[in-house]
């Protein structure tokens, strides 16, 4: 292992090691700043502590992000319009309203990516595909991905889609799919109804398996989804918009500061003197104005009881934290027929023969 990657294994414990003993004091002073976002209080007055679990790996010379071709869009004015929701616009995918919960492993590169991996299979087969991808066969079978729990490369887990492909699989402890995550929920930087996540020895990597969990009597090689050759997006908003728009949701990464583990609502924009303590990947599904102020509506994988029901909003358009940076994504490869019934097809074969009889 060189010095780069040593430094960089590095980079990632002492991230999740961070653990400034932070009270109720840090948060009343960002909700006395009169900023557009609010930090949740917790509900006891003792001494908590801020610690992104293994947050992912920033970028590095072994991510294929430099590889793939940059996508820019040339975006006609009014084309965009001044809010979106992807949920809106394909009420009949289900997955768009699912949170998901990485647990206490770095795995945010691996959730981000087969949560956008799993809306766009709903959205380009015009919801007859209701497939979840497996985040704990991404993260458990990737071995060019990163580091597992301790941290990935979003370019490399949606280039390995691409050419190896990834199980279905669902939530922790559910039959939906071929492989389902195996570590259980815990709180992020909340005092919910879970077991704190920094209470919860952090953990290892799950091991690559490629047999379907015990039950589900399903094959594993019939049950891999594919995508199309990644790409990434050029650094400019409408390009990003367009591409949601359009395609649906995308995976973004960015530099994670200590006050942010610790939003409730609102618009987020980091407050002064606050340090980093890692990088984070995300889903970004639509945007949107609030008093004025232009912010990306993205899903987060720390559970529902974190931020806006799991969600956060974020300041747009002046790459705030770096999230308009590193936008990559690929579309589903479904196949010639996937976007058509087997009803449908039958009735159109039905038809031809019909009409060839008739001739």
């Amino acid at each position: 292992m060189g010095y780069l990657h040593i430094l960089l294994v590095l980079t990632c414990i002492l991230s999740s090691a961070f653990a400034d003993p932070v009270s109720n004091d840090f948060i009343e002073n960002i909700n006395k700043q009169n900023l557009t976002w609010r930090a949740r209080k917790y509900s006891d007055t003792s001494s908590r502590r801020l610690s992104i679990s293994r947050t992912s790996l920033g970028l590095s010379p072994t991510d294929e992000k430099d590889s793939l071709n940059i996508v820019a869009y040339q975006i006609a004015d009014g084309d965009i319009p001044e809010s979106f929701d992807a949920r809106e616009k394909w009420s009949n995918c289900s997955s768009l309203k699912e949170i998901r919960d990485q647990a206490n492993c770095g795995s945010c590169w691996a959730f981000a990516a087969t949560e956008a991996m799993t809306d766009r299979i709903c959205i380009h087969s015009n919801g007859i595909k209701q497939i979840s991808v497996s985040a704990q066969d991404l993260l458990s079978c990737c071995t060019n991905c990163g580091y597992g729990c301790n941290g990935g490369y979003p370019a490399n887990a949606w280039s390995y889609w691409h050419k190896t492909g990834i199980v279905s699989g669902g939530l922790y402890n559910s039959s939906n799919g071929c492989r389902s995550y195996s570590l259980a929920p815990c709180d992020h930087h909340v005092s919910g109804s879970l077991t704190n996540c920094s209470a919860v020895i952090e953990a290892e990597t799950p091991q690559c398996v490629k047999t379907c969990d015990n039950g589900t009597h399903l094959n594993y090689t019939t049950e891999l989804t594919f995508g199309e050759v990644p790409y990434v997006l050029e650094n400019v908003t409408s390009s990003i918009q367009w591409e949601i728009l359009t395609n649906g949701p995308v995976e973004a990464e960015f530099d994670v500061y200590e006050d942010f583990l610790v939003y409730s609502e609102g618009v987020y924009k980091k407050t002064e003197n606050v340090s980093k303590v890692g990088a984070h990947d995300v889903k970004i599904i639509g945007w949107g104005v609030d008093g004025g102020i232009p912010y990306w509506l993205i899903a987060n994988s720390w559970n529902a009881e974190w931020g806006e029901n799991g969600y956060f909003r974020m300041l747009r358009g002046e790459n705030h934290c770096g999230i308009e940076s590193y936008v990559v994504v690929a579309v589903p490869n479904l196949g010639s027929d996937s976007n058509i019934p087997k009803f449908e097809i039958g009735m159109l074969l039905f038809s031809w023969i019909l009409y060839m009889y008739c001739r």
